[in-house]
């Protein structure tokens, strides 16, 4: 039996000056899934994202981990931390220890674990990331897909059950974003489950075919990738595009040289290649 592993249910937040950044979200996540939560720079993704653990105390409405609504004591709210874990959009903003060791063993520290168990989760966690070698080194001296993998090894060594990351590809060449991305699927097939943040099209259909698309703190719409690239309006008014593969057929069946007859275009190579056997 599936279970839901977080819920949100009508959450506002106000910042002090008054501005509304989150206007009445409901969310549903179940375990294991790999969501996508797409919408441009602005829409509220990091600060919907802070509500998941506790970072931040909604205005109204309630945050809901594995059937318990969220409390905002100490106790609860580490709790909380266990099981929902997040990754900074900026990986400058979770790395302050001296050596990436020192980094990955905060969490699990915090716990209260014994000093073996801290050793050997943040072992495992570096392993996991393939930053076993950087141990010792100072994460100031780290690449930014490196930072980016040490920030992940710090969270997964508190073991949680969801992960949660702020555009974990901004600043990264297309490699570096594609291996993050790589090493996301992986931990979702794993049984992790996973909430991304982000902006790019062309990423989300590869890696995740649940969307949810935000915009000006609201969630315009939910569905597989192709039902939502299949919405012009949705897409419009998110200030998104299709990615880069559907608009060469977008273009291909407006000259009539291929025809979808409601199928919706093509969003990956793969089911690029797929139809081109299919219809060439």
């Amino acid at each position: 039996m599936v279970q839901t592993i977080l819920e949100v249910n009508d959450l506002h937040y106000n910042y002090p000056d008054g501005t509304q950044a989150i206007k009445g979200i409901d969310f549903k996540v179940e375990e294991g899934q790999m969501i996508s939560i797409l919408g441009p720079n602005g829409a509220g993704k990091s600060t919907f994202f802070l509500h998941f653990n506790g970072i931040i105390e909604p205005t109204s409405g309630e945050i809901v981990i594995e059937g318990k609504k969220l409390e905002y004591d100490k106790k609860s709210l580490l709790e909380a931390r266990t099981k929902v874990g997040v990754v900074f959009q900026n990986p400058d903003d979770q790395l302050f220890a001296p050596t990436v060791f020192e980094d990955v063993a905060f969490g699990p520290m915090n716990m209260g674990l014994d000093e073996d168990e801290v050793k050997r989760r943040v072992e495992e966690a570096l392993k996991v990331v393939g930053m076993s070698e950087y141990s010792h080194k100072a994460p100031h001296h780290l690449s930014g897909g490196q930072k980016k993998r040490v920030a992940i090894a710090g969270i997964l060594a508190m073991r949680p059950k969801v992960m949660v990351l702020d555009e974990p590809t901004s600043g990264l060449d297309p490699n570096g974003a594609s291996a993050i991305m790589q090493l996301l699927y992986d931990l979702n097939a794993d049984g992790m489950t996973i909430i991304v943040s982000t902006h790019d099209v062309d990423l989300v259909p590869i890696y995740s075919d649940n969307i949810n698309v935000l915009r000006k703190g609201k969630i315009l719409k939910q569905g597989s990738c192709r039902e939502v690239f299949s919405d012009d309006e949705v897409i419009e008014q998110a200030d998104l595009r299709l990615p880069w593969v559907g608009q060469i057929f977008e273009m291909l069946d407006e000259e009539d040289n291929i025809t979808f007859e409601g199928e919706g275009y093509p969003l990956t190579v793969g089911d690029a290649y797929n139809t081109l056997v299919k219809k060439l």
